[in-house]
C-alpha cells in the first residue's frame, strides 16, 4: 500500500495493538520510523507501510532520575535508543529490565505502553 503520508496517529494506533510499523520510500527504498511526510534520504513523498519485527538491541540509554512532573512517581526509569533488526533506530522506554542490567548491545523487544488514551513505545527483554 503506497500512501502520500502516514500519520503519527496511525503509527501509535498500530503500536497500541502491538504492531510496530515503519514506512519504506516508494522511490529509493529507505526505511523510516516513526513515519515522516518526506523521505529523509531522497525527499520524495510516497510510502509503503511495513511491519517491523520489534526486535533489536540497545544502542544507547540514559537513566532518568529527575523526571518531568507528570512522571515524578515513576523515577528512576530508563529511555533507550534501540536499533531494530531492520536497521532503523527509535527511542523507547525500557520496561521489565533492572536498571543495573542495562548495557549497550542488550537484546530487547518492542512492547506497547498504553495508559488511558495515550500510547508510547516500550522495550523489554527479548
Amino acid at each position: 500500500m503506497t500512501e502520500t503520508a502516514v500519520t503519527l496517529s496511525q503509527f501509535f494506533a498500530g503500536a497500541r495493538e502491538g504492531r510496530l510499523t515503519g514506512v519504506r520510500c516508494a522511490g529509493c527504498g529507505a526505511l523510516a520510523i516513526p513515519p515522516k511526510e518526506f523521505c529523509p534520504a531522497c525527499g520524495r513523498r510516497g510510502w509503503e507501510v511495513v511491519t517491523l519485527s520489534g526486535e533489536g538491541t540497545i544502542a544507547s540509554f540514559t537513566v532518568i532520575r529527575v523526571p518531568p512532573r507528570a512522571f515524578a512517581g515513576e523515577a528512576p526509569y530508563a529511555i533507550a535508543a534501540v536499533t531494530l533488526r531492520e536497521g532503523v533506530s527509535i527511542l523507547g522506554r525500557v520496561v521489565d529490565i533492572p536498571l543495573d542490567a542495562l548495557v549497550v548491545g542488550l537484546p530487547v523487544r518492542f512492547r506497547p505502553l498504553a495508559s488511558k488514551d495515550q500510547t508510547s513505545l516500550g522495550f523489554g527483554p527479548a
